[in-house]
């Protein structure tokens, strides 16, 4: 498997940086084709008692991680033009969002040069390799392409999305581009962020329907030998993705395109994947894709966020930025814990952009956000 291009240096102010050599341990490890079968335990009989009792596992106090999540950036419509100057393309949000020591957003557009639009598309939108350069600006970290829009190009321009992503992972400040790769293997790598010692591990993919004429994730999905988006309709690879990643990361998030658009509770499919995800080891799962926000809360030994809707988008609404605490296991064994979050209250514009909310726009933020979780079954934070 080939190793993510990746960069260290301060964003920002923080304390992140991505650790190219912590990629390569991982990826090292390997990955399983989706084709392969179910990997299925064989009983077998129970180790001998070793004569002298293992020793326990040494403490570690890792500080806490603060990850900022925030959901659907494009630039189309009055967007557009604020590529001309990307390091003030998202202004308005860039406090809340360098303020964490990563912060994770989707962009949702074809990125590069060349190619046509995708015949039978409703929407095609496009960006050049500026809209990277804009999001690390703004104080994003890692930013999922795993969706309906990262080749609405054709797979034509992909080559220069993969080229524009390499250059984006060596910038300063680096922006490492998740669930799209060279081929299904690199598609589904993990950005791997360094906190003071903690490991962040973030994989994105998409798993919203297939539907040729309007979102034709399923024709663009990574494969072996060919470029392409980490497509999870069958969610195995994700789920062994996850899994890998928890073997060297301290924190894993799994950053998903699901859910139905426009509907502001999570899906019965969303709902099963998001528990399954969590046993497989994922610390946070969120997503975005509905255009909706949807709840967040406590899933298990996870937390979720189903819903993060717009971000930046041509379309007003309600929007925000969502700030997970998180403590490190402090045992090889143990789980990282969200011990506090934070919900940066915000409304995007006729511009296109978000900006905080204040007065009694925040407070009807902060009782849509609580009422929304009605709907997920998930628990308070």
């Amino acid at each position: 498997m080939p190793v993510r291009r990746s960069a260290a240096g301060a964003v920002g102010g923080r304390r992140t940086t991505v650790a190219a050599g912590l990629v390569a341990t991982l990826l090292l490890v390997g990955c399983s084709s989706p084709a392969d079968p179910p990997v299925v335990p064989t009983p077998s009989a129970p180790p001998p008692v070793e004569p002298s009792a293992p020793q326990a596992p040494a403490a570690r106090r890792a500080p806490p991680v603060t990850i900022a999540l925030a959901g659907d950036i494009h630039f189309e419509g009055p967007l557009t033009a604020r590529l001309r100057d990307p390091a003030t393309a998202l202004a308005p949000a860039s406090r809340a969002l360098a303020a964490a020591d990563v912060a994770i957003a989707n962009l949702e557009t074809s990125v590069g040069t060349g190619g046509r639009p995708e015949p039978g598309k409703r929407y095609t939108f496009s960006a050049g390799p500026a809209a990277l350069t804009a999001l690390a600006a703004a104080g994003i970290d890692v930013a999922g392409m795993a969706n309906n829009h990262a080749l609405d190009f054709g797979r034509a321009r992909l080559a220069s999305t993969l080229r524009a992503a390499e250059s984006a992972a060596d910038g300063d400040p680096p922006l490492i581009v998740v669930g799209v790769g060279a081929d299904v293997e690199q598609a589904f790598a993990p950005a791997l962020s360094d906190v003071d010692g903690a490991v962040v591990a973030t994989v994105a993919a998409s798993v919203a329907d297939a539907d040729p004429t309007a979102d034709p994730t399923g024709q663009w999905a990574a494969a072996p030998g060919r470029p392409g988006t980490a497509d999870a309709m069958d969610p195995r690879r994700l789920l062994e993705a996850v899994r890998r990643a928890g073997a060297v990361a301290d924190v894993v998030v799994a950053y998903l395109h699901w859910g139905v658009q426009g509907e502001t509770c999570p899906s019965t499919a969303q709902r099963r994947l998001a528990a399954r995800l969590v046993r497989a080891g994922a610390d946070v799962v969120a997503g975005s894709h509905a255009h909706e926000l949807q709840g967040d809360g406590r899933l298990g030994a996870g937390y979720v966020a189903y819903g993060l809707g717009n971000f930046a988008w041509y379309s007003p609404g309600p929007t925000g930025v969502l700030t997970l605490t998180v403590r490190p296991p402090t045992t090889p064994a143990g789980r990282a814990r969200v011990t506090a979050t934070r919900w940066w209250p915000a409304t995007i514009g006729a511009d296109g952009l978000p900006r905080a909310a204040t007065g009694s726009a925040a407070t009807a933020s902060a009782e849509r956000r609580t009422a929304l979780r009605s709907c997920t079954g998930l628990r308070a934070p």
